[in-house]
Formats: C-alpha cells, structure tokens, sequence
C-alpha cells in the first residue's frame, strides 16, 4: 500500500481560511476516497486547528514546522480547493525529494485551481519537479487515471501539442521586422517598473530577477507602499472629489450605502480617488513606465481597495491629473499600465505590449485577469469552452461594454478587503484577442502567446457565473483559439492571464506574431500556444 501525505495551502487572512474550510474538507474527503480505491492511504500532514477554525496551512513558519515531520521521500499532494499562499508551502516543497502532485477542484467559488496555477508557476521558477491534476467531481477517468499513473509511476504528463516553440514556427517578413525593430528601440530607451513592495501574497512567480529583466532594457524603481500612502495624504479632497465627479459625468455607477464595514460608501470611494492621482504623481516622479500596487498585505490595513484607480490607470481616457509643481497635465491621453498584485511578469508583458499596440494602431489598453474558471455553453451555434476571466476590479473601461457607461462600482468583498473600496466592475466586450504570459522557467523569461476571442453569453448566463464566482468583479468570457481547458491547465505557469483587444482577427494575428517577434528579440524564449498555420 503507498502511502501518501497531504498538506493544504490556505490564505494569511484568518476569515478566509473559516470560510473555506467546508469546501478544502469535502474536497479532501472525495480526493481520500479516490486514493483508496486505487489502494493508496492518505495521511494529512497537519490536524484541523479548532482554536483557529480551520485545517490550513497559514504562514511560512507553519508551513516549515509541518514539512518537518513529513518523510522527504514520501509521497505528496499539495490539495487545493481555495486561494492559497505558496510561499506557505514552498519552502518545504523545494527540498522535498519525493514525488509531488499539486491538485484542484473544478469550482468558480472555490477557486482551488486559481492557486494551484500559482503554486504551479513558482514551482517551474524554482526547478522543482512537479506533476499536476485536478477535477470537478475526482471520480472521472480523466483524474482517476492521472491519479493511478502518479501513485505508481511517481509523474503524471498531459498533452500539450498545441504548444509550439519560436524556433518552429514560420514567421511571415513584415510582422517579423515589424517586431524586432520595435523590440530593438524598446531596449535603447529603456523602460522602468516602479515596484510599491514585491513578492504580493506570496507569489514567488510574480517576481522577476533583476539580471533577467536588465537585457531587456527594463529595470525596476522599488518604491513602498507607505510612500503611496503617504502621497495620498498630500492630495487635497477638492482634487479627489473633481476625480469622482469625472467618473460620475462620464457615466459610471457607484452602488454606495452607510454602513462602512459592509457597504461601499462614498468616503471609501474618493480615498481611492486620491490612491489614484498619488500613483499618477509618483509615477510621472521616478518617470514609470508602469507600475504595480500590492495592496495584499500592507495597504489593506491602511486604506480601501487599490482596485478602482489601478482600472483608472490602465486606462487612456481617464480623469485628468496634474502635476503639484507645474500643473501640467501627466501623460494627457495615455494610460499608465499597471500591473495588478504587483505581477512584475505581467508588468513586463503589459509594457511591452502596450507601446507595441500603440505603434500598430491598436488600441493599447491591455490588463491581467485571474484564470477564474470555466465551462462549457452553446456559442456560434455549437458548444464550445468559454473561460471566466476575472480580476479585482483594475480592468481598464475601454474592455467594457459600453465603457464607463457598462462600468458599476461596488464594495469589495469583507472577507478579503476589510475596509472596502469600489471595483470597477462590466461586462467585457465581444471582439478578438491575443492573450499572453510571461513566466520564469529554466533560468530565462519564457512567453506564451495565443488566441481567441471574447464572446457574448446571454444575461442570465453572465448573471450565473458572476454568482458562481465573485459578483462585484469585472469578467470576461473568453474562447481559446486551439487551446482545450486540459491543455491550458497542463501548460499555464500562473494564476494571471495577460489580455489584449484587436481589430478584428487578421489584425489580431498580425500583432501576435509582431510581439512575438519583439519577445524574441528582447531574449525571451517564446511560445505559441494552439495558432493555427503556425509551423515551419
């Protein structure tokens, strides 16, 4: 009989952990029963802390004491049905020298598979062997068969032939010069990443070594979150009441109550005006390209929700800010990308694409989304897999239906942002895409690039997935070109997905082609997931 040890990754905040607890437990449950009926035991690393209200591992220290009385050549499954710290579990996975499998359910709410993307990604930055499954009900073939070939054979792999290198593909003549010469002058300017505090809820992935970014021409300005904070308290209310009215004239809604701990108030909301016009300033200050706020930890004890200005900052029509010394409007007619959870891969891909569309005649704005969930719906007259995209709030208006007229304001969760602050919630519109990830792999800046389309879902349906998942976020409902759900799950090295809109689908594979012939160029290893009429 093998016998398998099991260790579940949680959250830092001590209410998200009580909330998930019921989902993680009948998870586990369903995962003990599929391992026994393949003649396996499963002994979990850690009790159920009855003080605490919850079974999950919560820190890094715990994560070390756990990992010390776990075998180093036993067996492990890193069982996740919620979001997770991988920091919590990574420092005892990177000396575990036994098998590893990291596993998720199947579930818009309980997005087990959004962490276990991100646990993923740290492990392929680090080098640590891993294989990987997960399943909506763990009683189908497919995970029952992954789960019998990794309890005997110690690996598990997937098909990932949609994949195909740079080196392979057959790059036409003009989106190739296109590409180069944008990534060449690209790197003459050089480009700065203004960092508000690195390493967001433990996403080791998210961070970029410095002597990967330099050949580039892209180095970081490390800023703190206490400075943003502290320029915020610089901006004089008349300065964030005329940011709110601005939204207000141009069309948004903001659903606003009283009660603060529940309720988006209007206080909440022009603090964020302010977080906003200070993350402009200091931006034009140590003259980012672009920037990313944490938030989680830090600037959730201190301030509502970063969420509403970093989708005003990703966005090129947005209220006007004007520089303290001169008066002078900041980057009239341009966005400030910005890079949600402080990604710094993502950062890395938002700069790049966004100068690249705006030399194409593109429209520029471009965001992350988490890879929320998905399932399958009846689209174009057949049925086809249809992604949950869904981040925060920090998707720009320009994705919108309607723009700042299809965009609602509404309080952030409690349970993850106690002292609230509005989203920047709509519906993103129908049109084509190119899709992206910058990831770490192997000692090198790696990139996957594909794409798809984003495509209309009747009322109820979207309706039915923002309850699935998280209401008051943005979402996008996005198709894959050549990519199934297994696939991307097989190959996908993080938690986030890069998005950007196209004209139509020949532009859309123009520019896909032109930035990857700029990654190429700016010496990162690039992939092309499920094109068509690709190959050499």
């Amino acid at each position: 009989m093998t016998t398998v040890y099991l260790v579940a990754s949680g959250d830092l905040r001590l209410a998200a952990n009580q909330k998930c607890q019921p989902a993680q437990q009948d998870m586990e449950q369903k995962l003990v029963r599929a391992v026994r009926s393949l003649g396996g035991e499963v002994v979990r690393a850690h009790p159920f802390d009855s003080d605490k209200g919850h079974g999950f591992i919560d820190s890094q220290k715990r994560g070390m004491e756990v990992f010390r009385t776990i075998p180093p050549e036993a067996p492990l499954i890193v069982a996740e049905a919620v979001w997770q710290y991988s920091h919590h579990v990574f420092p005892g996975l990177f000396t575990h020298r036994g098998p590893i499998l990291t596993l998720a359910n199947w579930d818009g709410t309980w997005p087990g598979l959004v962490g276990m993307l991100n646990l993923n990604g740290c492990l392929t930055k680090a080098g640590v062997a891993y294989s990987t499954l997960w399943s909506e009900t763990f009683d189908d073939d497919f995970f029952l068969k992954g789960l019998k070939r990794w309890l005997t054979k110690g690996s598990v792999s997937h098909d990932t032939s949609h994949v195909v290198p740079f080196r392979k593909a057959k790059i036409p003549e003009k989106p190739r010069k296109t590409g180069t010469a944008f990534a060449r002058a690209f790197r003459q300017r050089k480009a700065i990443l203004g960092i508000f505090d690195e390493g967001c809820m433990g996403m080791y992935n998210a961070i970029i070594p410095d002597e990967l970014l330099h050949p580039a021409g892209v180095f970081k300005e490390r800023l703190s979150q206490s400075t943003l904070y502290a320029r915020m308290l610089t901006v004089p209310d008349a300065e964030s009441r005329a940011v709110y009215q601005w939204l207000l004239e141009r069309g948004m809604r903001f659903v606003v109550g009283r009660d603060e701990a529940t309720e988006l108030t209007e206080s909440q909301i022009l603090l964020q005006c302010k977080m906003y016009i200070a993350a402009v300033r200091l931006a034009d200050e140590f003259g980012c390209g672009a920037i990313g706020i944490q938030y989680q930890q830090g600037l959730k004890d201190l301030t509502p929700a970063s969420d509403l200005a970093e989708g005003l900052l990703n966005n090129r029509e947005r209220p006007p800010v004007t520089s303290e010394k001169t008066g002078a409007e900041l980057f009239p007619g341009e966005a400030v990308p910005h890079f949600n959870e402080v990604d710094e891969c993502a950062g890395f891909d938002s700069l790049v694409t966004y100068g690249l569309w705006r030399e194409l005649g593109l429209p520029p704005e471009n965001t992350l989304h988490d890879v929320r969930w998905g399932r399958f719906h009846r689209t174009n007259g057949s049925e086809e897999f249809v992604w949950v995209f869904e981040i925060s709030g920090a998707a720009p208006p320009a994705h919108f239906i309607d723009g700042y007229r299809g965009a609602i304001g509404e309080r952030q969760p409690p349970m993850y942002f106690r002292l609230g602050g509005s989203t920047l919630k709509g519906v993103s519109r129908p049109g084509p895409i190119v899709w992206s990830r910058v990831f770490v792999a192997d000692g090198r800046l790696n990139c996957d690039l594909g794409l798809g389309r984003v495509v209309p879902l009747p009322r109820e349906e979207t309706e039915e997935r923002w309850d699935l998942t998280t209401p008051v976020w943005p979402i996008m409902h996005a198709v894959l070109t050549g990519v199934t759900r297994d696939q991307m799950m097989a190959r996908h090295k993080a938690n986030h997905i890069q998005v950007v809109y196209a004209g139509d689908e020949k532009s859309a594979r123009a520019a896909l082609l032109a930035k990857a012939a700029a990654m190429h160029e700016l010496g990162v290893a690039v992939s092309f997931c499920g094109v068509p009429r690709i190959r050499s």
